[in-house]
């Protein structure tokens, strides 16, 4: 009997639900589900509960908290494709008056504006937006705390004045950009501003009796681009599957890997820890995998979205209790069970559909130096380069259509390769962002910078 590669097998199964079941009840929540996504599809969903006969599904909603902060990355991003900003612009250029100096779109994305972490006034996230009308409102009279891009400081009216950039350049309120453009293209009808029902209530759970109270449902007003959304384990599986593969009406796989590469300097306790903030993305380590992400919390509810890229796995949790359950560490775990319990199949190796002869001329063996390197061509119709053994520097590259080709991650990410031929059209050496590889080691007649001592390799005779 074989079992399909979306299929989980009963053992993995048992194993996810025991999982999210101590986690709700040594969390004390009053319920919690979560959903697991493998190759792109929804495999496992499961939900525990305090209610007895009754169990909340897939298309039940929680509110994600600060998880709404990627969605709003997703529309900032969408803006710098179109060419309407570029990450690089101090805010001001755009939104003029809002006191935060020269703090860049992107620092504002990397929390590393250097603005106050919270709001001032009564706490943003157990209060009406109404008490914060104006960004004004939102920033107090001391906006900066720490001069911007040099460090990782959490800020969620950052966040707001994001939202306040999309709204000024798109002409339209936030949850209407948001809506047209994110939500309704990707199918994810079950996320919304306003709880939508059936929907699950917020509780506070008291940390020394098993008793509960019930949390309030605050509209954030100018807060919501930074924790405003509700969502589904549904909908949130969906979105995880465009995070990692992109979808070209919204975003391109490019731009999202953009989002998922780190972004902030940290402090070194989150460099041990391996912890690092991207473009409205988190990256996290935990058993030895890394997942990018987000955490989120509103008073009265938990979630957690992780995916692991290089496994294709994605989970999902939410509970709806202000404390409690430690979601980053359940989501993470549901993917270790998936990933260790049945190990991703690879796709079949299949060969280039074209082949131009002029770049099989360059695949082999290439030194920078006496480094020894290889190129390959991938039948993803990409150039990858790297050492021939062991640890180094190693990068894919993009054509350029001309000839030339462009780093797309690694050390190399964003240099030009290009290779230089001699005047009968042979190959004399690649150049790598000034880097000279050649056939040999220090080969004599190429450009290698420095030059090439005249006596040529010798021994100690």
């Amino acid at each position: 009997m074989t079992t399909s590669q979306g299929e989980l097998l009963p053992g993995t199964r048992r194993a996810l639900l025991h999982r999210i079941a101590v986690a709700q009840a040594e969390g004390r929540a009053p319920s919690l589900v979560a959903a697991v996504v493998r190759d792109g599809t929804t495999v496992w969903t499961g939900a525990r509960t305090s209610v007895e006969g009754h169990a909340p599904d897939e298309n039940v909603q929680y509110r994600i908290g600060s998880i709404t902060k990627t969605f709003t990355a997703v529309l900032v991003l969408r803006l710098r494709d179109e060419g309407a900003l570029d990450l690089g612009d101090p805010l001001e250029k755009h939104l003029p008056g809002t006191g935060v100096g020269e703090a860049t779109v992107a620092e504002l994305l990397a929390h590393t504006g250097g603005l106050a972490a919270e709001t001032p006034g009564p706490w943003w996230e157990r209060s009406p937006g109404s008490l914060r009308p104006e960004l004004a409102d939102v920033l107090g009279e001391r906006p900066l705390l720490v001069s911007p891009g040099r460090r990782f400081h959490y800020s969620n009216p950052g966040y707001a004045l994001l939202g306040a950039l999309i709204e000024k350049l798109r002409r339209a309120p936030w949850e209407d950009v948001l809506r047209r453009e994110v939500l309704e293209p990707l199918g994810l009808h079950r996320t919304s501003v306003l709880p939508q029902a059936p929907h699950a209530g917020g509780w506070a759970v008291h940390p020394w009796a098993d008793v509960m109270l019930p949390e309030p449902v605050e509209d954030l007003g100018r807060m919501a681009p930074a924790g405003q959304l509700w969502s589904t384990t549904g909908d949130l599986a969906r979105f995880a599957v465009f995070l990692v593969h992109g979808d070209e009406r919204v975003l391109r796989a490019e731009s999202l890997r953009e989002m998922r590469t780190p972004a902030a300097p940290h402090d070194a306790a989150d460099v041990a820890s391996g912890y690092a903030y991207c473009l409205g993305m988190e990256i996290r380590r935990r058993n030895g995998r890394s997942l990018v992400g987000h955490t989120g919390s509103l008073p009265g509810f938990l979630a957690c979205l992780m995916i692991s890229v290089d496994d294709d796995v994605a989970a999902i949790a939410m509970a709806n209790s202000t404390s409690g359950p430690l979601l980053f560490q359940v989501a993470a775990d549901l993917v270790r069970i998936v990933a260790e319990a049945e190990p991703r199949i690879p796709a079949p190796w299949k060969p280039l559909v074209d082949l131009d002869p002029s770049l099989l001329e360059l695949t082999g063996q290439w030194y920078w130096g006496t480094h020894a390197f290889a190129l390959r061509l991938t039948a993803d119709g990409l150039v990858s380069l790297g050492p021939l053994s062991g640890a180094g520097r190693r990068s894919r590259f993009r054509s350029n259509g001309d000839g030339t080709w462009t780093g797309l991650d690694g050390y190399y990410a964003g240099e030009p390769l290009k290779a230089v031929r001699r005047p009968d059209g042979s190959v004399s050496h690649l150049d790598l962002g000034s880097f000279v590889f050649t056939r040999q080691p220090y080969e004599e007649g190429a450009p290698v910078p420095g030059g090439i001592d005249p006596g040529g390799w010798r021994g100690t005779g």
